[in-house]
């Protein structure tokens, strides 16, 4: 077995793990999650992603083991915009809190699954058309100067999106959670209730997250085991994240701004790779980029800290 199966098979056992403590722990049913469990399980889930980080840099090097950590907190900021959602999503839907941990547990294996079928997908065609990142890069281009841009009457208002929209006209729904079911039934019929459009919900969000997210981490490292773990390690510990933000997400509130400034710096990047490679040494690019997503991510949230919008909502309690 060489050195490169045995980081898979690695990362491939502390996921397993994960999922069956998550499953086994974490993911009790009706149960409410407070805000000290919560803390509890973000730091779990780091210690998990920075443990794989010190692997990575005994067996793969530090120059790799960089990559990795740069596109980790990169998916990881990306991921409190996951949060931000699905706190839209349920509040809309008025999801009883003992709900929230189940609904998002299905929401995060659908978001693992489309995470592995696109970054497979994805690298695969960037490994046999180079040409497909100056495409990426024109898209996080874009996406940077839109979401710069967004303001608050852009905000995603779930009963007015297009999947919502479908639902509602091919399927029977109800406007209850079915105490806590999916799908009743009446008069032998099968009913949707407000936690199967919730879960459908989560999962077209996570389809859109999966396309954006693919992009910004090739944009870091194409290395298949950085842009696989990155991603899957930020996706486990999105359900603690969503419980221990959910109460302070309205103090991030230029957090998007940053997020859009190293959408742009790797956009850049991706576009003009050919004449960097010619300035920089490779590993110089790496630190770089770890700088840069560090400066821009925590100088957004300590500015969001300090500087709050006029006419934030306050809290959600």
């Amino acid at each position: 077995m060489d050195k490169s199966q045995v980081i898979y098979l690695v990362f491939g056992l502390v996921v397993l793990l994960s999922l069956i403590i998550d499953l086994g722990i974490f993911s009790r049913k009706n149960h409410l999650v407070s805000i000290q469990s919560a803390a509890l399980q973000t730091v779990f889930w780091v210690l998990i992603a920075m443990g794989f980080l010190v692997f990575i840099w005994f067996e793969s090097g530090r120059q790799t083991a960089i990559e990795y950590l740069s596109a980790y907190l990169m998916e990881w900021s990306l991921s409190i915009d996951n949060v931000f959602v699905f706190i839209i999503i349920f509040s809309a839907f008025k999801v009883n809190e003992i709900h929230y941990g189940r609904v998002l547990l299905i929401g995060i294996l659908m978001a693992i699954f489309l995470r592995l079928v696109f970054i497979t997908v994805g690298v695969s065609l960037v490994n046999e058309f180079h040409w497909i990142l100056y495409l990426f890069g024109l898209f996080l281009v874009y996406t940077s100067f839109k979401m710069f841009t967004a303001t608050d009457d852009e905000e995603f208002k779930p009963q007015e999106s297009k999947v919502y929209k479908f639902l509602n006209k091919y399927l029977p729904l109800v406007n209850h959670d079915g105490n806590g079911r999916f799908i009743i039934r009446e008069k032998g019929k099968p009913i949707y209730t407000t936690l199967f459009v919730v879960v459908i919900l989560l999962g077209a969000i996570d389809f859109l997250f999966a396309l954006d997210s693919l992009p910004v981490v090739l944009g870091i490292s194409r290395s298949r085991i950085v842009v696989y773990s990155s991603n899957i390690f930020a996706v486990l510990g999105l359900r603690s994240l969503f419980f221990l933000l959910r109460s302070a997400i309205s103090k991030f509130d230029y957090l998007q701004q940053g997020i859009s400034f190293v959408l742009f710096f790797i956009g850049i990047k991706m576009l003009a790779e050919h004449w960097i490679n010619i300035w920089l040494e490779k590993q110089t690019q790496v630190y770089l980029s770890l700088l840069i997503i560090v400066i821009c991510i925590l100088g957004s949230i300590l500015y969001s800290v300090k500087h709050k919008k006029k006419g934030t909502p306050k809290d959600i309690e």
